[in-house]
C-alpha cells in the first residue's frame, strides 16, 4: 500500500481527498503546514506527495517546500510530487504541466482546484505508476 502525504491549509479539501484516496488502497496522512510536513516526510518518507501552492503564511510555501524537497534532501530529492492548486484563481499566471521545471517549479504534476476526487485518485496512481522502480 502507497503510503501519501496531503499538504494543504484548507482542511475541509484535505480530509475529503485523504478519505477518497484512502478509500483507494491508500494509506494518507494531512499536513496543515509545511514546516511540520516537512519534518514528518523526514521522519517518513511518502510514496507520493500532493502539495498545495498557497498558505497562510506565505502565498508560495508549496513552491518553496518543492525546492527544498528537491534540492537541499538526498532522502527526498525523488520524492514525487503532485501540485494541486488553485493559485490560477487567485493569481492568473498560467502555472501548469507545461511551467514544471527541476529548478523552478520540481514537481510532476500539476493538477488546478477545484478538482474532482475521483479525477484525483487516478493521477495520483498514474504518478506512482510512473515513478522509477
Amino acid at each position: 500500500m502507497a503510503y501519501l502525504m496531503i499538504v494543504d491549509d484548507d482542511e475541509d479539501f484535505a480530509s475529503a481527498a485523504a478519505l477518497a484516496l484512502g478509500r483507494a488502497g491508500y494509506e494518507v496522512r494531512v499536513e496543515l503546514e509545511t514546516a511540520p510536513a516537512l519534518k514528518q516526510m523526514l521522519a517518513r518518507r511518502p510514496d507520493l506527495l500532493i502539495l498545495d501552492v498557497m498558505f497562510p503564511e506565505d502565498a508560495s510555501a508549496g513552491f518553496e517546500l518543492a525546492r527544498t524537497i528537491r534540492h537541499e534532501y538526498e532522502s527526498l530529492k525523488t520524492l514525487p510530487i503532485l501540485m494541486l492548486t488553485a493559485v490560477n484563481v487567485k493569481f492568473p499566471l498560467g502555472f501548469g504541466p507545461g511551467t514544471i521545471d527541476e529548478d523552478w517549479l520540481p514537481v510532476d504534476d500539476f493538477i488546478e482546484k477545484p478538482v474532482d476526487l475521483g479525477a484525483l485518485t487516478t493521477r495520483v496512481a498514474a504518478v506512482l505508476a510512473a515513478r522509477p522502480a
